[in-house]
């Protein structure tokens, strides 16, 4: 999909250009765009490699494991099977630690990871279970206190205060991730009644 609106984005600039007579500026936009672009990714893969290694050593170092103790109470209301077989709770850990963050780069790996230990006790192999389903909806509507790669983002972009944002991400990351829980939840228990 991503390809197809970005096939269209194309198309549209070079007839627009054609038909306006503005090559020069859409031969400077492309190199503009490239260059800048080349800017952003590399001053974000510090940034990435860092937390993804703090994530690493955190893991080898037990934090996660203790992390995942500590949140336990949450965890079991949010993955109720997965704390039931343990499958899985640490890397689950990880990802909502790393969001916590603001590295959902960093937390992609360990979701994956926490997916392929999810998949062993699923009742229906092949099948996303109501915990998988809560995993993938809680990564992508994370709850963010350091949001990271915005926060290098503004600073690359040479905004004077990135972290002015800080309260407004607080609000609207709480609000999404409890509004996410709620309706995997609900969805869970209305599947399992019609079962």
């Amino acid at each position: 999909m991503l390809g197809k609106c970005f096939g269209i984005m194309m198309t549209i600039s070079f007839f627009s250009a054609l038909f306006l007579g503005r090559w020069e500026e859409l031969g400077n936009a492309v190199l503009n765009g490239a260059s800048s672009a080349v800017n952003v990714v590399f001053g974000l893969v510090g940034i990435m490699c860092l937390w993804c290694g703090i994530m690493e050593v955190l893991k080898e170092r037990g934090v996660t494991a203790r992390l995942s103790k500590i949140i336990s109470p949450v965890l079991r209301l949010i993955f109720p099977d997965a704390s039931k077989t343990g499958e899985g709770l640490e890397e689950i850990s990880g990802v909502i630690s790393a969001n916590l963050l603001g590295m959902g780069n960093a937390a992609t790996p360990l979701a994956l990871r926490a997916m392929q230990r999810l998949e062993k006790t699923n009742q229906i192999p092949g099948t996303a279970s109501a915990d998988m389903i809560t995993l993938a909806v809680l990564s992508t509507a994370p709850l963010s206190l350091l949001p990271t790669t915005v926060i290098a983002l503004l600073n690359n972009a040479g905004a004077s205060n990135p972290y002015k944002i800080l309260p407004a991400v607080w609000i609207t990351s709480a609000a999404c991730s409890i509004f996410a829980v709620l309706i995997c939840r609900i969805a869970a228990g209305i599947s399992r009644c019609k079962r």
